[in-house]
């Protein structure tokens, strides 16, 4: 009899929803990192490993966390490799609201001669699928840095994946404000968020416009700052707070170390707000 296990992919920035947690947004009651447990339990996973920071101690998951943390999805399936002890493995990003119907449509064992298997909604879904674990172990390890940075296609490209052909609806995850809108059953409206990528270019635009040095942008560490803001307090609290980090620590001579001491001692405050 085939085993199957679960690796699920929860360790993002979340940058186009302000820094929030997105595995922790509720859809009908349940957050999308319990739906995606839920569903590879359904499947058949007796060991579900998360690849994140721990965000739920009460789930009966096996945390796991890239090294750098935030190196991509490749890096967290690296990571969560070596805790998987079945013959095949679901791999599910946790922004998914359809994850259970996405499992039930992967919750045949993997047929004779294919490395895996994975919805394709006229693109492959490489994050939707189950695959062989001998295949992703041999895969894996041909990667350098541990699969940092690397693309789902470096890692998958070279192995026989069959596509399960779906609806785009069945893969709609959750990316902005307006997609977990639309998943509560709430009207999709514009959205004018930045995709990650345009976020250099924004930086280096400001930096031109405003005679600022490489580098006295620190993309990542604001980000992290909105992400435990809107965590800790509320989303609306995020760039608020960003902009009294950024003019306390201009106060203090706006050099680089000005500004982490200042977005630590606003991210003490975030973390410590709800106890107060």
């Amino acid at each position: 009899m085939v085993s199957v296990g679960a690796i699920l992919l929860a360790g993002g920035r979340g940058s186009r929803v302000d820094g929030a947690v997105k595995p922790l947004f509720e859809v009908n009651g349940t957050t999308l990192l319990q739906r995606a447990v839920d569903a590879a339990r359904s499947g058949g996973a007796d060991r579900v490993v998360v690849a994140a920071p721990v965000l739920d101690e009460q789930l009966d998951v096996v945390w796991v966390r890239e090294d750098p943390p935030f190196g991509g999805p490749v890096a967290g399936i690296v990571a969560a490799l070596p805790e998987v002890d079945a013959d095949e493995v679901y791999v599910i990003a946790c922004d998914l609201p359809t994850a259970d119907a996405a499992v039930v449509l992967l919750s045949a064992p993997l047929s004779a001669g294919v490395d895996g298997a994975c919805l394709d909604d006229g693109r492959r879904q490489w994050l939707i699928g189950r695959y062989r674990t001998a295949s992703l172990r041999a895969a894996a390890s041909a990667l350098p840095d541990r699969g940092r940075d690397a693309s789902m296609r470096a890692l998958l490209g070279g192995l026989a994946v069959t596509s399960v052909s779906v609806d785009p609806a069945m893969t709609h995850d959750v990316d902005t404000w307006d997609d977990l809108t639309k998943a509560r059953g709430g009207v999709m409206t514009e959205s004018r968020t930045l995709p990650p990528e345009a976020l250099n270019d924004w930086s280096e635009a400001l930096a031109e416009r405003f005679g600022l040095a490489e580098g006295d942008i620190p993309i990542a560490l604001i980000l992290d700052l909105a992400r435990d803001v809107a965590n800790g307090v509320a989303r609306p609290a995020a760039p608020l707070s960003a902009f009294v980090a950024g003019l306390v620590a201009g106060r203090s001579g706006g050099s680089p170390a000005d500004t982490e001491a200042a977005v630590a001692a606003v991210v003490e405050m975030a973390k410590g707000w709800e106890n107060r």
